[in-house]
């Protein structure tokens, strides 16, 4: 059974991420530095896409682990990456994105993840 995660969690390293992907069929990620301003900001957003859409969501600073800047291809902050069963599905690096911005990127990449959400009825 997996367990719903209902705010961001942070993540230490590529082992973390890969550990955080491989626990849920579907997840997101945002690569963030320390003192990125729109980083602090996409933080509550992300926490209300968790919360509004079930979506595990995982934080992690690529400076800690700098392969992760490669193998996500992070050229600027914030970045979010999508996974759909392990598999990256999306990346995208265009700032501070909000609320809604995220979800529609969600429905685009893994529509089943929010129909799976919706409810039963």
């Amino acid at each position: 059974m997996e367990e719903r995660t209902v705010k961001p969690v942070r993540l230490e390293d590529g082992d973390d991420v890969d550990a955080f992907v491989g626990d849920h069929d579907v997840a997101l990620i945002e690569c963030y530095t320390k003192g990125c301003s729109l980083c602090q900001a996409m933080e509550p957003v992300l926490g209300n896409v968790a919360r509004e859409t079930g979506v595990p969501i995982g934080m992690v600073n690529p400076e800690a682990d700098l392969e992760l800047v490669d193998r996500f291809d992070v050229s600027s902050v914030p970045t979010l990456v999508i996974f759909d069963d392990g598999e990256q599905v999306a990346s995208v690096s265009e700032g501070f994105l909000g609320g809604d911005d995220v979800v529609a990127l969600l429905d685009e990449h893994v529509p089943q993840a929010l129909e799976d959400r919706d409810g039963a009825g």
